[in-house]
């Protein structure tokens, strides 16, 4: 037997207020509509929900237990209220992120503190990998939007970049390595180092190689090579060996033990923002965030 919501909530009132006309104060509804309700309810359920005490009207037993399920029921849509009003706010929902895994690191995290924190009814999620994992993310619906290079949008119609910073790439290695006291950095010098390389594959090493090629570095003596950023620093500032990493996303990493080397070129040029699906309309949360993290970029871009 299927009963109206609004009749249960109505009696748990009852049942609160302690009369019909306590309760229709309360309801902002008059005592002969209230009355006419819980007399249609009693139709619908075969059997009386009060007993008349001279003037009062006292609930039996039947109704004492429905209106512990409509104050279930006025506690749902109380609740329901508040999360739309916070929704209308952009302040409650769900904000789902992909990014490589530099720049999922300290470029987002600390953006993503401060918004979780503000935001404690928002749910996120953070999705990391290589940019053809990272596309096929998007394009799946698998998250909303991504951080990451440009190039990850360029071969794909239907997605959109705008771009936040550019993350260009340098050649980095620790504090006091021999090439930190050259002025100026040859194509011979980068041929005399063993490197530590990024994964196959990834779009890292693929610029690292293209941007060598054409700075006229014949080949690269690989001593190392790893997938893992964390271990990619932590090697590169206890040893010899040398590595490229985005500058912008790197930056908060490199403390007093790894320097950038004073060598550039067109190929590490590396715009870095952020990939939606184009024609999607975006939520309030996700906007609150790009607006939160453009913020910070704005802030605390490197010197």
């Amino acid at each position: 037997m299927k009963l109206d919501p609004k009749q249960l909530a109505q009696l748990s009132v009852i049942v609160e207020a302690g009369s019909f006309q306590s309760a229709a104060n309360r309801l902002g509804t008059s005592q002969p509509a209230l009355s006419r309700n819980m007399k249609a309810m009693e139709a619908r359920l075969g059997t009386p929900l009060f007993q008349r005490e001279g003037r009062r009207s006292i609930p039996n037993s039947l109704a004492m237990r429905l209106a512990r399920n409509g104050l279930a029921i006025r506690l749902a849509e109380e609740q329901a209220g508040i999360v739309a009003d916070q929704s209308a706010k952009g302040s409650v929902g769900e904000l789902r992120i992909g990014a490589p895994p530099i720049v999922s690191g300290r470029f987002l995290s600390r953006a993503l503190t401060e918004f979780i924190r503000s935001n404690p009814n928002c749910s996120v999620e953070i999705r990391t990998g290589l940019v053809h994992e990272l596309r096929t993310m998007l394009e799946r619906g698998q998250v909303d939007v991504v951080f990451g290079p440009e190039s990850l949008a360029e071969p794909v119609d239907g997605l959109e970049f705008e771009e936040l910073i550019d993350d260009g790439v340098g050649v980095m290695c620790r504090y006091g390595h021999p090439l930190t006291a050259r002025k100026r950095i040859m194509a011979s010098d980068l041929e005399a180092q063993v490197w530590l390389a990024h994964s196959r594959g990834s779009l890292l090493r693929q610029q690292t190689e293209a941007a060598m090629i054409a700075s006229g570095v014949r080949s690269m003596q690989i001593g190392c090579e790893t997938d893992s950023i964390r271990s990619v620093l932590e090697i590169v500032s206890e040893t010899d060996l040398i590595t490229t990493m985005p500058k912008a996303t790197t930056h908060s990493y490199l403390e007093d033990r790894l320097v950038f080397l004073p060598f550039d070129h067109p190929q590490f040029h590396r715009p870095l923002g952020v990939i939606r699906r184009r024609n999607r309309i975006s939520s309030r949360i996700e906007d609150r965030f790009l607006r939160l993290l453009r913020q910070r970029i704005g802030n605390e871009k490197p010197s």
